[in-house]
């Protein structure tokens, strides 16, 4: 008998992909066959761990720029950015679903793909498993929806922020997937309930409880198994040796990048961190990032680098400073060296907040707001002995869970 076949469905940058390629090798070396659909920039990541591609369309850069300069941190605004640009492939989106899909006993869904993933199980009679990187379709009453700036709106006004902003998401779904049908006919209609991930789909919350905290009963079919982590990542990767010197010739450095961020504030941020950073004495790897940070004629006390796996490099850092998207947030907090959030839109002040809120580093602040006084405070943090063993602490925690092995056993449920 020949063994299942899971597609996997994923958009977004890295940070979105990446745990759902790390997913997909679990699966694989369980023996399931493994189609993964993801944007096209992210084809020799898959492949490179021998797992099925299907491309799909779409310039993610442009869309990260919007998300960044356009829409910040107000929630309307990120819906409809990312609502134009979903609109815009969504024909030949689906088109590439479809080839994804075919012959699978299991779809595999994250944020930006799960109506699509639960509408093409169901046309299937398959079933279908959502995996969010982020708390956005489970009703906590510890915070409110990620979505929102505030940290804490009291119990019932926090869980009712979940509900809302579900709603909110489903609808906007709907109104794209009639859209679409009236353009490819052959969709089908909707399925008539519409899916609640978490409480009608099984739902992977692919965060660590200690981090986020425990899962609302009123969830019975979420579950959070941790973070997704590539196995042996970081045992794989061999430096170039420009920077394997550059670390080798003194203390650990501080990591300043803002990754899928193309926002034209990630220069100026970059700029003024480094000329911050050197004034008071610290060595600095800096990240180009998608923003295309200029890094021409730096000092010696500072480097450059384009992709350096995150599992290998922050343990070798000092300090993160990154944007806090959720896989970077993943990776520094894994590292187990303090960090420091600057976030530009969507889900990352959520996970500025929590990084604070673990101890392991200052409050998260908005690009607006940074500034040589709010540099001092980050170092301040960096170098204090109870926020060093807090992040040493916090660390070895979450690499001792073992969110993969436990998703691919809820995968073997399923089947």
């Amino acid at each position: 008998m020949a063994a299942p076949t899971i597609a996997i469905l994923t958009y977004g940058s890295r940070g979105d992909v990446q745990p759902l390629v790390a997913l997909g090798v679990g699966l694989r070396r369980a023996g399931y066959g493994v189609r993964l659909a993801a944007p096209a920039r992210f084809q020799a990541l898959a492949q490179g761990h021998q797992l099925d591609f299907v491309a799909l369309p779409g310039d993610l850069e442009q869309l990260s720029r919007a998300l960044g300069d356009e829409a910040g941190q107000r929630p309307v605004q990120q819906m409809w950015v990312i609502m134009r640009h979903a609109l815009a492939l969504a024909r030949e989106t689906m088109q590439q679903f479809g080839v994804a899909v075919q012959g699978a006993d299991l779809i595999v869904h994250s944020f930006l793909t799960s109506n699509a993933g639960h509408q093409l199980a169901h046309a299937l009679g398959i079933p279908d498993l959502a995996v969010q990187l982020f708390p956005f379709f489970v009703p906590y009453h510890t915070f409110p929806n990620v979505a929102l700036l505030q940290p804490d709106l009291g119990p019932w006004r926090n869980r009712a922020s979940h509900h809302v902003a579900n709603q909110i998401y489903h609808l906007s779904n709907r109104l794209s997937y009639h859209w679409l049908r009236r353009r490819v006919p052959t969709l089908g209609p909707a399925r008539p309930a519409w899916p609640q991930p978490g409480l009608t789909t099984p739902l992977l919350l692919a965060y660590s409880p200690l981090v986020v905290g425990p899962t609302p009963a009123s969830a019975p079919l979420a579950r959070a198994i941790g973070f997704l982590h590539l196995p042996a990542e970081a045992e794989a990767y061999t430096p170039p040796p420009q920077l394997a010197a550059f670390l080798e010739a003194g203390p650990p450095p501080i990591f300043v990048g803002f990754g899928s961020m193309a926002s034209r504030h990630a220069p100026r941020m970059a700029t003024l961190l480094l000329e911050g950073l050197g004034r008071n004495g610290q060595r600095v790897i800096v990240q180009r990032g998608w923003a295309g940070i200029a890094t021409d004629a730096l000092p010696a006390w500072a480097h450059a680098i384009d992709e350096v796996p995150h599992a290998w490099l922050f343990p070798r850092m000092a300090a993160v400073i990154h944007h806090g998207g959720a896989g970077t947030t993943a990776a520094a907090l894994c590292a187990g060296v303090p960090s420091w959030v600057i976030p530009f839109t969507a889900d990352q002040p959520f996970w500025g907040r929590r990084t604070h809120q673990l101890g392991v580093g200052p409050a998260p602040a908005p690009v607006a707001h940074v500034d040589q006084h709010a540099l001092a405070v980050a170092l301040s943090h960096f170098s204090a002995p109870a926020t060093q063993r807090r992040a040493a602490q916090v660390g070895a925690a979450l690499r001792a869970e073992q969110g993969l092995a436990a998703a691919v056993g809820v995968v073997g449920t399923m089947l």
